[in-house]
């Protein structure tokens, strides 16, 4: 039987097979509402077969998101359509995770497709965005303020809240997004982070923010269900973060609890060489797993079926998260399935297509 089709278990989760719809952002709410669009985005990829769907970054709270237009977690009101959502993925037979967010100084921005420029504090649309030392993305970006011990246990405090309320409203997956630079891959991040407390400087230092999120979460969230976190391996950079510091903080996160890396990279400065060939983060997940001997998840420019089973035959990876493929064909599983030789049950609405 195909790997890629095959079932994988985490803790009390099973998923019908290897494929996950990767976070990809909308920037269609309001407030922080998910609307009928995220219903009918992330709905459409469980009708397509995907074994976990996952949400968008959610932000923990308003100054956390990267545009007034991201979804959010940081209020009881959000969970009447998050459940929605949560309930017709589930009727589906795909399992749902919630990737929870805070975008640190690369917050408050334009949505993508009117620019994407950060929108200054003073503007109507705009707010103070906060990270790990005072200093912008990119210029001509404001500065953001540098989080106190206040304002760190705040973080610490909407990550917590934000778990609660996804376990309230039955997400069976929680990821922690700790890349593409934002708050928490700031703070790991020798290029963004200059603070000379116990929050920097030395490794142990730049990751501890990462492990008290992960140690608070994991208390709320509980022993029972999978709990991921998305990484950038490198920076693409010098001086920055190395695939080797990936390995290293990979084992302290196995050590508490962490079920799976979802390993991605950059993000955390505007002009890294990264090279977008097919396939180019997947040695970094071959080798966080079995340096690190913990479970990881391939993504990026991952495009077909065979690549994707190539990718599991090899032990590189564990599941492969479908990011953009999936925005093209949100029936990706059903055509594994056809390509792959496997047993998925096709909608019976669907039934005369097959």
């Amino acid at each position: 039987m195909s790997k890629l089709l095959s079932p994988f278990s985490i803790r009390n989760t099973t998923f019908r097979n290897r494929i996950v719809v990767s976070p990809m952002c909308q920037y269609s709410g309001s407030d922080g509402f998910a609307g009928d669009w995220h219903l009918v985005h992330l709905g459409s990829r469980a009708v397509g077969g995907a074994g976990l769907v996952m949400q968008e970054a959610t932000a923990v709270s308003p100054e956390g998101r990267i545009t007034d237009a991201d979804l959010g977690i940081w209020k009881d009101e959000h969970i009447e359509k998050l459940r929605q959502i949560v309930d017709f993925v589930h009727s589906q037979g795909s399992k749902i995770g919630v990737q929870l967010a805070h975008a640190g100084r690369k917050a408050s921005c334009e949505v993508p497709w009117k620019g994407g420029h950060q929108i200054a504090a003073r503007e109507p649309r705009g707010w103070t965005t906060y990270g790990p030392s005072a200093l912008p993305f990119k210029e001509p970006d404001e500065a953001p303020a540098e989080l106190d011990e206040v304002g760190i246990a705040k973080v610490i405090g909407d990550f917590v809240e934000a778990t609660k309320r996804a376990k309230q409203i039955g997400y069976d997956v929680i990821e922690i997004h700790a890349a593409h630079g934002y708050l928490l891959h700031q703070f790991y991040s020798p290029l963004s982070n200059q603070r000379n407390d116990s929050y920097g400087g030395s490794f142990e230092n730049r990751v501890r923010l990462v492990l008290e999120v992960i140690d608070a979460v994991k208390q709320a969230w509980g022993s029972d269900c999978p709990l991921f976190l998305r990484v950038s391996a490198t920076d693409w950079s010098a001086g920055g973060w190395t695939i080797d510091d990936s390995v290293s903080l990979s084992k302290l996160l196995k050590t508490k609890g962490v079920d799976l890396v979802d390993t991605s990279s950059g993000g955390n400065v505007p002009k890294a060489d990264i090279p977008n060939t097919p396939g180019y983060q997947v040695d970094f997940a071959r080798q966080i797993r079995l340096e690190a001997g913990i479970s990881t998840g391939a993504v990026g420019l991952i495009t077909t079926p065979q690549q994707a089973e190539e990718i599991l035959d090899n032990e590189s990876a564990d599941l492969i998260f479908i990011a953009r493929e999936s925005l093209r064909d949100p029936y990706f599983p059903s055509r594994a399935n056809r390509e792959l030789g496997g047993d998925l049950d096709w909608p019976v609405q669907y039934g005369r297509a097959r």
